[in-house]
């Protein structure tokens, strides 16, 4: 497989000159070229035919947002990872762009923090260019006319993944995401009524800040109340909360109350939040009456936690490869086979009101 070739376009001559040295160093990874502004940055994609484009989102003229909707009316299959800043501004134009097509972003610190480091960025930054680029084909993107997805091989009708099995009652759903996750959020939210009927926790893969804004994106009236969690907040059916940006989060019971925990425990698979410490804290309190969702993103977080689930008899299902931006969870979820069913999308919301549905018959059930 030869080099992922990427096109770097940022404001600073200095920044494009580093990251250039810096992606060079990685023997799978060719800088193509390098642009300082939108103008340059569409020339430079049909001169130099790139795998994958990183692009600022604060250039001067036309911005990276306004690049991004040109490049995709031209390349809709061309990965874009944005460069974003800690910043409420940056946070508002990462999601601009997201709704827009971005595939992913990585963020650049105002300030340098250890966990913000230049180290740390490149390392990141690095995943996500090989991710997004793993199912590269020789068929070149710029005759296509596709939604920017991976696509799946041929899997098994969704019934077949595990023996059927009576269903236990659903008292809370569990949602893990990461790359592509919060267009994925969106979508599975609007499917869902305002008077849900269990409490919904969330890990999407995101800084602080980042965590804050999303919810407050998702947050619409009408809808399902979605909140950034806070420790010690009491779960109550038609709410959702998102877990905080480097924070793990948990649920404890206290007498006839669930509540969330937060903690800044160690990483696990290089995430804080991470999906699979919320999984295993569902399971551990709700035991076989958890429904975990597992939506597009780079990796394997959730696969442990989903296996977890599965021990304590709960239910997993997952977003299919078509529309992923990424299958890597629930890609490694169905391959570690403790996933239920695999669903698109645009089905995964009212299957879960559908098996949140039978809640009540299952308890009629059981007490007659």
């Amino acid at each position: 497989m030869p080099p992922i070739r990427i096109l770097i376009v940022h404001d600073s001559a200095l920044f494009r000159r580093v990251l250039s040295n810096l992606l060079a160093a990685d023997p799978e990874i060719a800088v193509a070229g390098t642009a300082g502004n939108g103008v340059q940055a569409l020339a430079q994609i049909a001169d130099t035919k790139p795998d994958l484009v990183t692009l600022d989102i604060e250039l001067r003229g036309m911005d990276g947002v306004e690049t991004l909707v040109e490049i995709r009316k031209r390349y809709p299959k061309l990965p874009v990872i944005m460069f974003s800043t800690l910043t409420d501004r940056g946070a508002i134009a990462t999601f601009d762009a997201l709704e827009r097509g971005a595939s992913d972003y990585v963020t650049q610190s105002v300030r340098q923090t250890s966990e913000l480091s230049p180290e740390r960025m490149l390392a990141e930054l690095t995943r996500k260019i090989k991710s997004l680029c793993a199912a590269r084909t020789p068929v070149p993107y710029f005759s296509l006319k596709l939604p920017l997805t991976t696509r799946s091989p041929n899997l098994p009708p969704a019934s077949e993944l595990t023996p059927p099995r009576t269903l236990p009652r659903v008292d809370v759903v569990a949602i893990g995401a990461s790359t592509g996750g919060p267009n994925a959020l969106s979508s599975l939210i609007a499917q869902l009524p305002s008077d849900f009927a269990v409490p919904i926790l969330i890990v999407q893969h995101m800084p602080p800040l980042f965590t804050r804004m999303l919810a407050e994106r998702l947050n619409i009236p009408g809808r399902l109340k979605v909140r950034e969690g806070t420790d010690g907040a009491i779960l109550q059916p038609g709410e959702a909360w998102i877990a905080p940006g480097d924070r793990h989060m948990t649920v404890s019971r206290k007498g006839t109350e669930f509540v969330i925990g937060l903690n800044h425990g160690p990483q696990e698979n290089s995430c804080r939040p991470a999906v699979d410490v919320l999984f295993r804290s569902v399971a551990q309190t709700y035991e076989e009456n958890v429904l975990a969702i597992v939506l597009t993103g780079m990796g394997s977080d959730g696969t442990r936690g989903s296996a977890v689930i599965r021990e304590a008899g709960g239910q997993v299902i997952v977003q299919d490869e078509a529309s992923s931006v990424v299958w890597g969870m629930p890609g490694s979820v169905v391959a570690a086979q403790v996933a239920d069913h695999i669903y698109p999308l645009d089905r995964i919301g009212l299957e879960a009101l559908r098996r949140v549905s039978m809640r009540r018959s299952l308890a009629k059930a059981a007490l007659a």
